[in-house]
């Protein structure tokens, strides 16, 4: 499940982690016998419309809606993209065509996108994103996406979560593809992956694989409408898969809340539920009387049909080859009414004038109102709801956030209406607003709620303002004419959603159009923005009450309390609107400018060059790249500064047109730029509490002590909170000037620009900041260090949330550093980790059910590279998970020694095909070359090399690797085994342990006396 601990995370959207494979699952059905006569049977689609999706004039895909006998709606998308080295032929030739189905069977691999990174808290910096460079024989993949009209809310009562578990169960297995991992495994094998989720009135499936591939794939995606196998036995493991799930949100302040609000929800409305599913809900089901397995058959049945199907198919073959594969594939899919199945809402959602308190697991204070408003669908070409989100969540002069941010009340706010199924759905729209509050703000709910509703008077007596809409409508084309190009998987599952929600000829244009001014609608809804109609929630680590209530399923303790009713009364007619508070101004960044810059647009991205060093002086470094391949820009005007190491680190991004001046913007206030003692008692508040929060999910936990450990400047959180504590305003204005005196810039500006506007945008820097260069050696370089021959090393904690009960082991192999300008370790790593990440999932995960996360990868710190293995587990401990990861790393040698040369051909072109798998979109190709430069690496063709040599690589050369790295008895296996213990284990099993381990008790102490790398970056 994808979860977020800011805020309101926004719907029970149950997806599966990208880079985790999935547990399949098992089901029963017709027989094979006569699931193949019926395929013998003519089929076919009974309308075919083409040119009737509006699209953007910057997309070249074709697009095809069908309709098959059966109901099922498809949108098929030809990718003119895909096969631009024109190796398509016909594009029948499928691995399929060879051999038959049934001696397919191969080793299973993890649903991955090759090597997996560090991605957590800020002190991630050092681990690079994987890099994708432009190469000859650049390739796109091919994808598809099933969304049914059916999900948590059509979940029986006494068998809550049924819907999410029958998700999980179409992957194990089906009558023509028996195994239960048959899959993943072929994917994995094609250079693919696969996801899913569970929402509240649907469920979308999805899966990208190597474009030649995509017949076979899509034969064995089928099945899952056609006859899976749903076995008792993969049900029973299954089930602990789904516990295991739901055990990684149970300590999630999010969720948390969002069960709250659906656990205090009307009594018979859909809401009130436990769209998650455990254990307690599935087998408690069982207990009492409950055929789990005829449940699950039965809303199978009733709900899995044609007429509740949307499929979308992305592929580079001609549309009308697609068109043949989808009806012989998805023409046995069960006939059935396109009538959405009905839901009854027994009165309002919640009821009005209530605040609870919910207390949090982490030190947070957020406030989030919300407003039931009525379904909205219908109106999507005028969104009336994302008008009034514009303006109060707007952060300009005037703006509820600029207001209550000036009185140092809180530190964010958003609004508007979430995309996920509690959000929008059939029965109603709920609009919220989430409010990070500080201390203070904490003391001022009715205040900040007050004026919320005085900004609320302030919109009324003001009327719906055209200029406003036509400004979301004037973003809004430009978003839809220049939208960054997704994944091919991601961008079929949002279609094949969109397909449920809009008129066919809206699938794409519909999340983008604002066609209808309707000030009428937007005063109507304004109707509905009451005291009476809202939801207050408040989360917090400082509730304290002696009469919390319980909520049954995560175990979170809360307070119910009824608003004063003269509270209520003020907020309905507020007596005046306070005088800082009005409409924004008309926004000056809105681009006129779309010329294109490209000399050839239509450039053969073989022909590309890399980009150019324009400038090189003692104060900075200027990289340049014209973009000869996306012909779009970035419509929306954006900015981000973080912290990258060191390193400060700022992006601007947008139509060229703005940036100069959006550019000047900035460095002005950054020239000047002091700050007061206000703000700054409200950073540093937000700041430790940051801090106090860091590493509260385990898997966060032992990731940050891995790097602690082997980066020589990250420093223990504790430790910076001490320091912080003590920090003055004097002492960052003195920091500041130093900051100031001496800087180094490196840059890189690519896409729709020319050389003199990189120029240009040099200069802004040269006469905005009038600096010192840092001298080379004051540009300091993070180091790591070398674990000695034969280390093995272990980190014991215990986990920070003393109600956690996960437990957390993550193995760490140190390889190599990179060495200068070569590509065959990372290509050896990345080999290694397709050949062994399903097995790995396989057997620790579906056979051994440790933990719902079982994972490897590879890890790339500051240019330093490793492996490794990372299980969480709630119901073992750290030793029992270490052992059997161990036992798994020392059956590694005789899998790879029985993997055949076939299989190991498909890993290793499957790797090759993810290597030179063409950038979706401009960003994302910016994105690359700016991990070469900040690594200081600078070869911009780096997974064309890669894949270069992954072509020489052989499997006696992985075993050979392999050897010298993870067998225990050679010199150059070195480990660090970190363990996070659960508040369920007892940290005294290390007393009994053999003594083969070197323990590290102080790892400050450690460090002192431990040898590291020079710096590479």
């Amino acid at each position: 499940m994808e979860i977020s601990e800011e805020g309101n995370s926004g719907g029970i959207g149950f997806k599966r982690p990208k880079k985790e494979i999935l547990l399949q699952h098992n089901y029963f059905f017709t027989s094979r016998y006569l699931l193949r006569a019926r395929t013998m049977s003519v089929t076919k689609a009974v309308s075919s419309l083409d040119d009737v999706v509006v699209k953007s004039p910057n997309d070249r895909r074709l697009y095809r809606v069908i309709e098959l006998e059966n109901g099922l709606s498809a949108l098929l998308i030809h990718d003119p993209d895909i096969y631009l080295d024109g190796s398509a032929a016909d594009g029948e030739k499928t691995d399929g065509d060879q051999m038959d189905e049934d001696d397919e069977d191969g080793e299973e691999e993890e649903d991955s996108d090759g090597s997996y990174e560090d991605d957590d808290d800020e002190e991630m910096e050092g681990d690079e994103d994987e890099v994708k460079e432009k190469g000859d024989h650049q390739t796109k993949k091919a994808a598809a996406a099933m969304c049914v009209a059916m999900g948590s809310f059509l979940d029986p009562p006494e068998a809550q979560g049924l819907a999410h578990f029958l998700e999980h169960m179409l992957f194990m297995g089906s009558t023509d593809f028996p195994d239960e991992n048959e899959y993943d495994s072929y994917l994995s094998k094609h250079g693919g992956s696969s996801n899913a989720y569970t929402e509240m009135e649907h469920t979308c499936y999805h899966f990208e694989v190597k474009r030649e591939f995509l017949r076979d794939a899509l034969k064995r995606f089928s099945q899952f409408f056609v006859a899976p196998l749903m076995k008792t036995e993969a049900m029973e493991r299954e089930l602990l898969a789904v516990d295991s799930e739901f055990n990684q949100a149970i300590q999630n302040d999010a969720c948390r809340l969002q069960q709250l609000q659906c656990h205090t929800s009307t009594k018979g409305h859909p809401l009130n539920r436990f769209a998650w599913g455990n254990k307690k809900s599935l087998s408690g089901a069982m207990e009492n009387g409950v055929d789990l397995r005829e449940c699950i058959v039965k809303l199978y049945k009733e709900y899995y049909h044609g007429g509740l199907m949307k499929l979308v198919v992305i592929g580079g073959e001609p549309l009308d080859l697609l068109e043949s594969w989808v009806v012989e594939l998805f023409g046995d899919v069960k006939n059935g009414s396109k009538i959405r199945p009905t839901l009854e809402a027994k009165g309002p959602i919640w009821e009005g004038g209530k605040l609870y308190r919910l207390e949090a697991v982490r030190d947070v204070h957020t406030l989030d109102l919300t407003w039931t408003l009525p379904p909205l669908r219908h109106a999507y070409v005028k969104k009336p709801e994302d008008y009034l989100a514009h303006l109060l969540g707007h952060e300009g002069r005037g703006s509820l956030h600029s207001f209550l941010k000036g009185k140092g009340w809180i530190t964010s706010l958003s609004a508007g209406v979430g995309d996920d199924g509690i959000n929008r759905s059939s029965l109603a729209y709920v609009f919220g607003m989430s409010i990070h509050l500080t201390d203070s703000g904490l003391e001022k709910i009715y205040d900040i709620i007050g004026y919320i509703y005085q900004y609320l008077k302030l919109l009324r007596d003001a009327s719906p303002q055209e200029w406003i809409f036509k400004e979301l409508q004037d973003i809004g084309n430009m978003d839809f004419r220049y939208a960054e190009e997704q994944a091919a998987d991601d961008y079929a599952a949002e279609l094949s959603g969109n397909m449920l929600a809009y008129p066919v000829e809206h699938v794409i244009y519909g999340d983008y159009v604002y066609q209808t001014w309707d000030p009428k609608m937007i005063e109507d809804l304004m109707g509905f923005f009451t005291p009476k109609n809202m939801r207050i929630d408040v989360v917090s680590k400082s509730v304290k009450s002696e009469e919390f209530q319980t909520e049954p399923w995560f175990g979170s303790r809360y307070v119910e309390e009824d608003v004063p009713l003269t509270l209520m009364e003020t907020w309905s007619n507020p007596s005046e609107v306070d005088t800082s508070l009005h409409l924004p101004s008309k926004n000056q960044f809105i681009p006129c400018d779309f010329s294109i810059r490209a000399i050839n647009s239509d450039a053969d991205p073989k022909s590309q060059s890399p980009p150019k060093c324009l400038i090189d002086e003692p104060l900075m470094k200027f990289w340049y790249k014209l973009d000869e391949t996306f012909k779009a820009s970035i419509a929306k005007l954006e900015t981000s500064l973080s912290m990258y190491g060191d390193k400060l680190e700022l992006k601007v991004y947008g139509f060229n047109e703005k940036i100069p001046a959006l550019l000047s913007k900035i460095l002005a206030i950054a020239k000047s730029f002091m700050p007061s003692l206000d703000r700054f008692k409200v950073i540093k508040e937000n700041m430790e509490r940051g801090f106090r929060n860091t590493n509260m999910k385990p898997l966060n936990h032992s990731t940050y002590l891995r790097l602690q450990l082997l980066c020589k400047r990250i420093y223990d959180s504790d430790e910076k909170l001490s320091v912080l504590n003590d920090l003055s305003l004097a002492d960052l204005n003195s920091f500041i000037s130093v900051v100031r005196s001496q800087i180094y810039i490196e840059a890189l500006c690519h896409g729709n620009l020319s050389e003199d506007e990189t120029i240009n945008i040099s200069n802004i820097f040269k006469n905005s900041l009038t600096v010192e260069p840092l001298p080379v050696k004051c540009r300091h370089g993070e180091q790591i260090m070398c674990f000695p021959l034969n280390a093995k090393l272990v980190r014991d904690v215990t986990v920070k949330n003393r109600s956690e009960t996960n437990s957390v082991v993550e193995l760490y192999y140190q390889i190599e550093p990179e060495e200068a300008q070569s590509t065959r370790m990372k290509a050896m790593l990345d080999l290694f980790h397709e050949i062994i990440g399903e097995p790995l999932f396989n057997q620790l995960r579906t056979k051994e059910q440790l933990g719902y996360v079982v994972e490897c990868g590879p890890r790339l710190t500051y240019r330093v590279q490793g492996f490794c293995f990372c299980v969480q587990s709630s119901k073992y401990g750290p030793i029992h998970l270490l052992e059997r990861v161990d036992n798994f790393i020392k059956d590694i040698e005789t899998l790879l020694e029985q993997l055949d040369e076939e299989s190991f051909e498909d890993y290793r072109s499957g790797m090759i095909a993810r290597l030179l798998e063409k950038d979706p979109s401009l960003l994302s190709e910016t994105n690359d070359l700016w991990s070469q430069i900040v690594d200081k690496r600078y070869m911009f063709d780096f997974s064309h090399k890669e894949a270069e040599e992954l072509r020489s690589i052989e499997k006696k050369d992985v075993i050979e690797w392999y050897k010298t790295y993870f067998r225990e008895s050679s010199p150059k296996c070195r480990r660090l085994a970190v363990r996070v213990w659960g508040c369920n284990t007892d940290m005294k099993e290390t007393q009994t342990e053999p003594k083969s381990m070197q323990v590290i008790a102080d790892a400050v102490a450690f460090k002192s006396t431990s040898k590291f790398y020079p710096s590479l970056c």
